[in-house]
């Protein structure tokens, strides 16, 4: 075959998979793939497609290790404006494409693995919707040539998490769970979107193999500037501390979703990133001081935490936090190509873990259970903090949730109470009522006031009391409230309205609103 079509079968690889949730997608809305009858459609179009991709990126393999790759396929020009060039761009050779193989391989593992384990789900269409779109998008995040690509992998890889960890979106714990994990993961964002736009400013290039070149000649600022930013990014996707107990709470999907995103794939995309920045990162000691220390307190973090679980997911959660951490540490001690090796088998064995775990209890039925270990035997107060996960999700709302949500508060209040005061804020319509409630309230009123009202009948003093004050009640609001009878009890009623605001604004908003502003800035940044 031709050298440069070897080097296109890249196009096809991340393409495939788009392609099948397309189908399953539009099928889907407009119900024409829908109910146990479409199962079979679903999931051939699923599994073939994959499987395709998985061919392909094996073929781009071979290629590459007989060296007939280029190492670069150019699509054409995505953007151009100014001094920006923005080539669509893939990475035909090394790392990239033997991780990109492995990844489809386990892929598409997972993907028949689900036909049966999903089968008759509510949801079993919607679940290979998502699960094509992140197999596009995580073989588009390896294979990419430029940053951006790879952070529209990155993007479209994490909004399937969340998805699928919302999966039973029915349940308040999972969307909950969801949100945290989707909220959490926006925080790493930040510092590949900061990363991208210094990466064009000091390094004139958005392409990785641009930006590692041009490593030697920024100032040391400059690298460790932008080094950090992804470095963030990657800490917060491969859930390091102190963004760990994420990967926790994203269990609450289904098990191939967890195997898939956060067992073979897409828990791996960090330390992928660092990898890929080697060049970069070690022209900087502070960010690989901070790969270091980062890698070895999640180590001890998993390990500690890890033994006092009392279930299977929990446990494979820390176990694969504590491997992704030696692969931090590697990377930080420069082991790059140590830290690869690891990863690939990483992901193989917790792929294989994961799927089977729905099945742990029958096949370890036989195996004694062990004491706890001497340890946390010994020390009372490690084996607290062991079962209370060292706390760091409390330390972490303490820290940075709750002083942002108090901002947040305070700043709406100031928007209510003096920006819009300042900029006025028109009179309140209280016939602007809906007619359906209006109509309500006229006819109540009308039972109320003929004694009429079902609402409180009965016999007695006590029913007869309840009707006889909510009649009263309900004639003041319609008469002063609504309909105003005299400007002089509008007036009056204005005037308490006024009065009792000022009085919750006294009591509830203290005179020191711009010092509590400034100490929750100084706290949250």
């Amino acid at each position: 075959m031709n050298l440069n079509y070897m080097d296109a079968l890249v196009v096809l690889i991340p393409l495939m998979p788009v392609l099948a949730a397309v189908v399953i997608g539009i099928g889907h809305l407009f119900g024409a793939i829908k109910g146990e009858a479409s199962e079979t459609f679903t999931a051939l179009t699923a599994t073939w497609t994959i499987s395709m991709s998985c061919l392909l990126a094996l073929a781009l393999l071979g290629a590459d290790m007989l060296h007939r790759n280029n190492g670069t396929f150019t699509v054409g020009l995505w953007l151009k404006s100014d001094n920006l060039d923005i080539s669509l761009n893939f990475i035909t050779t090394g790392f990239n494409v033997k991780l990109a193989a492995l990844f489809a391989v386990l892929l598409m593992v997972i993907t028949r693995f689900s036909i049966n384990y999903m089968h008759r789900e509510a949801g079993f269409h919607r679940f290979f919707f998502i699960l094509s779109l992140f197999s596009s998008a995580m073989l588009l995040l390896v294979l990419s040539g430029n940053i951006l690509g790879t952070f529209v992998g990155w993007e479209i890889a994490g909004l399937c998490s969340y998805l699928l960890i919302a999966y039973a979106y029915d349940r308040p714990v999972a969307v909950a769970n969801a949100t945290r994990v989707f909220v959490t993961n926006r925080i790493g964002d930040v510092g590949f979107v900061l990363g991208i736009g210094l990466s064009y400013m000091w390094a004139g290039s958005v392409n990785w193999s641009g930006l590692n070149a041009a490593a030697t000649e920024l100032t040391k600022g400059e690298v460790t500037a932008i080094a950090f930013c992804f470095v963030v990014a990657a800490l917060a996707k491969s859930a390091q501390l102190p963004f760990s107990p994420w990967l926790a709470r994203a269990m609450e999907g289904p098990t191939p979703s967890s195997a898939a995103f956060y067992g073979a794939v897409m828990v791996h995309a960090g330390v992928y990133l660092i990898i890929l920045l080697e060049p970069l990162i070690r022209q900087t000691p502070l960010v690989t001081a901070l790969l270091i220390f980062s890698g070895s307190t999640t180590v001890l973090y998993s390990y500690f935490s890890g033994l006092t679980q009392t279930d299977v997911k929990s446990s494979l959660v820390f176990a694969t936090t504590g491997q992704l951490g030696l692969m931090f540490l590697e990377c930080g001690l420069g082991f790059c190509q140590l830290a690869a090796w690891h990863l690939c088998a990483h992901a193989v064995v917790r792929c294989y873990l994961l799927l089977v775990a729905p099945s742990f209890m029958h096949n370890v039925k036989d195996i004694p259970i062990k004491p706890v270990a001497w340890v946390l035997a010994n020390n009372r107060w490690l084996f607290i903090a062991s079962l209370q996960r060292f706390w760091v999700e409390q330390i972490t709302d303490w820290a940075l949730v709750k002083p942002v949500r108090r901002l947040a508060h305070d700043l709406s209040y100031f928007d209510d109470r003096i920006v819009d005061r300042l900029m006025g804020i028109p009179a309140p319509t209280m016939n602007a009522a809906s007619t359906l409630a209006q109509l309500e309230e006229r006819s109540l009123g009308a039972r109320l006031d003929n004694g009429s009202s079902t609402f409180t009948s009965g016999t007695g003093l006590a029913s007869l009391l309840a009707g006889w004050t909510a009649g009263l009640v309900h004639w003041f609001e319609d008469r002063l409230v609504l309909q105003g009878v005299s400007k002089d009890a509008l007036h009056l009623g204005r005037g308490i309205g006024h009065l009792t605001n000022k009085f919750e604004v006294t009591v509830l908003r203290p005179r020191y609103l711009v010092l509590l502003v400034f100490i929750t800035l100084l706290v949250a940044f």
